[in-house]
């Protein structure tokens, strides 16, 4: 399952990281100090994908376990 994990980690860390780099780029008041929240919006989109992947690849390893 840890191979799944991280796999899946890979996808969902790059997607939740751009989706919060576009929030601090698309709101105004976050834009001014994007040069300072860039970096650590998008170290927070991969950690908080962390836990995300493990329960996406538990739902896959149980979904493709043979009986």
């Amino acid at each position: 399952m840890l191979k799944i994990a991280v796999l899946v980690w890979i996808v969902l860390g790059v997607t939740v990281a751009g989706a919060a780099l576009t929030v601090v780029l698309a709101v105004p008041s976050l834009t001014v100090n994007a040069m300072k929240l860039l970096p650590i919006v998008a170290l927070l989109g991969f950690v908080v994908a962390i836990p995300l992947s493990i329960l996406v690849a538990r739902r896959i390893d149980a979904q493709t376990r043979r009986p």
